[in-house]
């Protein structure tokens, strides 16, 4: 039976005072103030109303009841005597004369408090996220979220963007992460895969003659979680544009998500288009980051040249040595082996650091070592009395990356160097088109084989065989950096399949691989394909921004948990034989 409301409870003001209406929602508290006296709160999507049981009829309806039954409330608006100047309904309450029960909660007690569940632990919140959700904390995020989706939806059809959605079901691509697989009923032995993203999908529709598309696009990955990704599935904006160049693509995100962060940031200052445009290498440089939070105010310096010959141990062998440098510091010891400490958790490398005192020496850390070297590295980092350094050395790439925590930590926790109250966007340009792999030690493609080499064909050619040469071609790629963290990532993309296939050989696959592994973008290529280009913001972690909150899961109406568990649907859990034999499926449970 449909229950019907006459108003909701965030809607009643003074104004309704004398008016008989019907509330519906959840029971959130009863307090007895006597045998036939009541208060309860009344709360539902819209907001909460106060609820006075005054007769012993109505009394022993609530008596039953526990907090989070359904209920619906029929009365008589009424002026409250003590107001509450703090709660949009606080000027009136409700005197029931029918309280109905529409669901009951049958426990006693809740898992957690809901006003508090923010508060509880994080796997019991999941388990039972349809209570966390209640909270209207909790929820305020997923409605945000919820207009900001709108809103880019909005924005990119008035920038004359068509919303066309992709297959999910899809072939296998290596894409940088593992797929997520479908084993395909009617072909034995042969799976689909879940989309890492709509990457060739999107290609081909520049393709086939569509100038401008994006989509709110689900993505699947099978990565670990961290507190900005989360494990499984995520959202992001994906847009393609023929015809285009990196400007172009540029412009169109700087346009559509500067209004974004203005009106539902928690912040009032965000950066004005057009963002800056740091090079990957400066960033790295710079920063030790090629996603560098601009609200800090400090930068990494390379003190190489100085130190090399020191006589400390880890300055020599060759090794890089950056260093960030601070003045009128006042933290002691404690602070900075504390600071020392977490750089190593978080990067697996040691640092090591001086002090310069009243007279201008050097002093604490590894200050001995740099008695002979003293004049260069004051003059180097420019340090006075008060100055602190701290350092990192090692391989160019662990040392840049390591200084970056250094910098990151310092920035944010010594006073006066973190701008926080602002969304601080850059664009990172210029990446390297190829990487030596960590693991492998052979070149690979350091982010998206997609991308288009600046210089094209003719870098390719130049450098074949050459590997300092291939190591120094550039990618038309890009990303948008804001507050620390990637928002965006997108290229030029290489749409003729001779540079394609010329881009490939480098890294040791001929053109039949590409035919092989991209089959339908390779031969759609061959049928004249227009120059594109495009990016893919990431709508959770957009999101995450917006509101401020730390943990990406916080933005997500039912995340998994660290490990990839959703608890309240308890998956992923086992399934029948019978489902597997559909499938031809056999686990080896050796393997197990």
């Amino acid at each position: 039976m449909f229950q019907s409301r006459t108003n909701t409870c965030g809607e009643l003001r003074l104004s309704n005072a004398g008016e008989k209406v019907t509330l519906a929602g959840w029971l959130e508290n009863v307090r007895e103030v006597g045998a036939n006296f009541a208060f309860l709160v009344l709360r539902d999507f819209y907001g909460t109303t106060q609820i006075v049981v005054e007769t012993e009829d109505m009394m022993k309806i609530v008596k039953g009841l526990n907090k989070e039954t359904t209920i619906q409330v029929t009365g008589t608006v009424r002026e409250r005597e003590s107001k509450n100047p703090k709660q949009p309904t606080g000027e009136i309450e409700v005197v029931p004369t029918k309280i109905s029960v529409l669901g009951k909660c049958r426990h006693n007690s809740l898992p957690f408090e809901i006003n508090k569940s923010k508060d509880a632990d994080e796997n019991v919140r999941l388990k039972y996220r349809y209570l966390d959700l209640r909270n209207p904390a909790v929820k305020q995020n997923i409605i945000l979220r919820c207009n900001v989706v709108a809103a880019i939806r909005q924005a990119m059809t008035e920038q004359g963007f068509l919303e066309i959605t992709t297959p999910i079901l899809t072939a296998s691509s290596p894409e940088g992460a593992r797929d997520y697989l479908v084993p395909a009923r009617n072909h034995p032995g042969k799976f689909y895969a879940l989309p890492q993203a709509p990457q060739q999908f999107k290609q081909l529709l520049m393709t086939a003659g569509f100038d401008r598309y994006f989509q709110i696009a689900p993505c699947f990955r099978d990565e670990d979680a961290r507190a900005d990704r989360t494990p499984g599935e995520f959202y992001q904006l994906d847009m393609e544009m023929a015809f285009a160049s990196q400007e172009d693509v540029l412009s169109v995100l700087e346009t559509v998500l500067v209004p974004i962060f203005q009106k539902f940031g928690k912040y009032e200052r965000v950066s004005q288009a057009p963002f800056r445009h740091i090079p990957y290498k400066e960033a790295m440089e710079r920063y030790g980051s090629d996603k560098p939070d601009l609200r800090i105010d400090l930068e990494v310096q390379d003190i190489t040249s100085v130190v090399a010959d020191c006589g400390f141990g880890p300055f020599g062998g060759g090794a890089t040595v950056k260093a960030v440098a601070v003045d009128d510091f006042a933290q002691g010891r404690k602070w900075i082996d504390k600071l020392l400490s977490d750089v190593e958790v978080q990067t697996g490398n040691k640092a090591c650091w001086v002090r310069v005192d009243e007279n201008g020496q050097l002093t604490g850390g590894i200050s001995k070592f740099l008695t002979d070297c003293q004049a260069a590295f004051v003059e180097k980092l420019n340090l006075k009395p008060g100055s602190f350094v701290c350092m990192a050395a090692g391989r160019k790439a662990a040392a840049q990356k390591t200084a970056g925590v250094i910098r990151t930590m310092m920035g944010k926790r010594i006073p006066g160097h973190f701008d926080e109250e602002q969304y601080a966007f850059c664009w990172i340009v210029d990446f390297p088109m190829y990487e030596m792999g960590e693991e492998s030690g052979k070149l690979e493609f350091c982010h998206n084989p997609f991308s288009m080499p600046q210089g094209g064909m003719q870098a390719l050619l130049d450098a074949e065989g050459d590997e300092e040469k291939l190591l120094a071609i550039n990618a038309n790629q890009y990303d948008l950096v804001c507050n620390g963290y990637e928002t965006a990532s997108g290229a030029v993309r290489n749409h003729d399949p001779e540079i394609m296939v010329k881009a490939f050989q480098m890294v040791g696959l001929g053109e039949e691989d590409v035919k092989a592994k991209f089959p339908a973008m390779y031969h759609a290529f061959t049928y004249g394909a227009p120059p594109h280009a495009g990016a893919a913001p990431g709508v959770d972690r957009i999101i995450m921004l917006l509101t401020g909150e730390e943990s990406i899961r916080e933005v997500i109406t039912f995340p998994m948990n660290k490990n990839a568990q959703d608890l309240m649907m308890d998956a992923p859990t086992t399934v029948s034989q019978k489902q597997l034999d559909d499938v031809h499926i056999l686990i080896n449970r050796d393997h197990l």
